[in-house]
């Protein structure tokens, strides 16, 4: 009887002595682990609190300090978008005033557009500060004050935040605005930076260099320059067709 109950896990009354013992000894052995695991999570607790009374103040520093970065970055954007949009519409209501702008028109509705742009060259970020610019300064050629308008030429070639191909545009314009007035050797000095074969406006700059050949009696070398371009089927037709009208009335 003892036998079977024991074959089945059941200890009764009568089991035998070893039996007893085993039941007690693994009872012991649950009671002293429970004991360690309180034990273990107290020292956690401890090292817990005394983690956070070292350094709960530097964690709440961190805190702020995340939340503030935040709500300062969120700031900032907000306050770029509203400048940005302020920039974006003086600039559209200067364009407005610009196309306005005729051959026939008066001088005060010129200059009005005029310093419509200058106002926003002065206060916008740097994309609407370097058009504002440009458009200015295409307005005072066409008024006649080519000084002026290649002082804003200057300004927007000689600016370092502006992307490269936009002051090599002004370059170019700089100098064609003034190929027949100014010094040839500054001309010819910008002109040949532009006319590099890595460079995008180097078609238009060389077509310039022909033109300043011209100017000065050098026909044949005019005529080098023309052939290239004429003869340079990566290049758009129409300037193409100019260089080959040009050619031929200097007799190929």
């Amino acid at each position: 009887m003892v036998r079977r109950r024991a074959a089945r896990g059941v200890v009764s009354p009568d089991s035998s002595p070893e039996i007893c013992c085993l039941g007690r000894a693994r009872g012991t052995r649950g009671f002293v682990v429970d004991i360690f695991d309180e034990v273990e999570e107290d020292l956690r607790a401890e090292r817990a609190q005394a983690l956070l009374k070292r350094y709960g103040g530097l964690l709440i520093a961190l805190a702020v300090l995340t939340i503030g970065v935040a709500a300062g970055w969120q700031a900032w954007n907000w306050w770029q978008a509203k400048r940005d949009l302020a920039a974006g519409t003086a600039f559209l209501a200067a364009m407005t005033t610009a196309q306005a702008v005729g051959p026939a028109s008066d001088v005060a509705s010129r200059k009005a557009a005029i310093a419509a742009f200058e106002q926003v060259a002065a206060t916008a970020p740097d994309g609407y500060r370097t058009l504002a610019r440009l458009r200015a300064a295409a307005l005072e050629a066409d008024a006649g004050d080519l000084a002026g308008a290649a002082a804003l030429y200057d300004q927007v070639a000689g600016d370092s935040s502006a992307d490269k191909l936009i002051r090599d545009l002004a370059s170019l314009l700089w100098a064609q605005r003034q190929l027949d007035t100014a010094d040839p050797a500054r001309l010819e000095a910008r002109l040949k930076l532009l006319a590099e074969p890595d460079n995008a406006w180097r078609a238009l700059a060389s077509e310039d260099l022909a033109l300043l050949d011209l100017r000065q009696g050098h026909t044949d070398a005019a005529k080098v320059t023309l052939r290239r371009l004429a003869g340079d089927l990566s290049l758009p037709q129409d300037l193409r067709g100019r260089a080959s009208l040009l050619l031929s009335r200097l007799g190929g």
